[in-house]
């Protein structure tokens, strides 16, 4: 019988929760697997709905991941350049079937090195800027590039969980995942995608994003370079 599956997730202030919520209810289901989520301390951690998330490990104590998955969120931004969690991210990568991330947890993956010359992708509004870092930046929901699986923005974390599933345990356990989550999107607006919202909104976002997480994005470019 081979060994369950151990996903260590990075649990962070400012996590979007559903970025982490929607994969790991999914991993969750995976037959035998332990999702454990790691942060500095297990005291609960606020995420940016105002609620918290306990942790179930600490980055010191955490075992070694077979995938490795940082979830995103604005708290992203603020540990680019944080030593300890991105030599936690190395560590677990070095030794990890997978790397991956959902919405701008590729930012941290980028930042410590392990998207260089990957592709990947991130939340529509801030793909550009994962060029800064590295990465070769792709507009798709969900990207395999070796043992580097990355996720869209926050609603793409079910789909690229359960393409991991497919990778993981064969399509017909993901089929039967999918079925059992009743995962049918069928949302009431076409606006979920840049390519058929309104264009003005999208450069309004777009602009914003920008002009928030350019700067803390160069800053940690350059410390990579140095």
């Amino acid at each position: 019988m081979s060994p369950p599956l151990r996903v260590v997730a990075l649990l962070f202030p400012g996590c979007t929760q559903l970025d982490l919520t929607g994969p790991a209810q999914v991993f969750a289901r995976f037959p035998g697997a332990q999702v454990d989520l790691a942060w500095r301390d297990t005291e609960p951690v606020a995420t940016d709905c105002g609620w918290s998330i306990v942790p179930t490990t600490t980055l010191a104590d955490a075992p070694p991941a077979d995938v490795l998955f940082v979830p995103g969120g604005d708290g992203t931004f603020e540990l680019l350049g944080d030593e300890d969690v991105l030599a936690f991210l190395r560590r677990q990568a070095a030794g990890a079937r997978w790397v991956t991330s959902v919405c701008t947890g590729s930012f941290l993956l980028a930042a410590a090195g392990l998207l260089d010359g990957y592709r990947a992708t991130t939340h529509w509004a801030s793909l550009p800027l994962l060029a800064e870092l590295g990465a070769l930046p792709v507009a798709e929901r969900v990207v395999v590039d070796r043992d580097r699986m990355t996720g869209a923005g926050i609603t793409s974390g079910i789909d690229f969980a359960l393409v991991l599933a497919a990778e993981e345990l064969g399509e017909d356990v993901a089929r039967r995942l999918q079925l059992m989550l009743e995962y049918d999107p069928q949302p009431p607006f076409d606006a979920g995608s840049p390519a058929t919202a309104d264009p003005a909104e999208v450069a309004a976002i777009r602009a914003a994003m920008r002009d928030a997480r350019l700067g803390r994005v160069q800053r940690a470019a350059a410390r990579r370079v140095t």
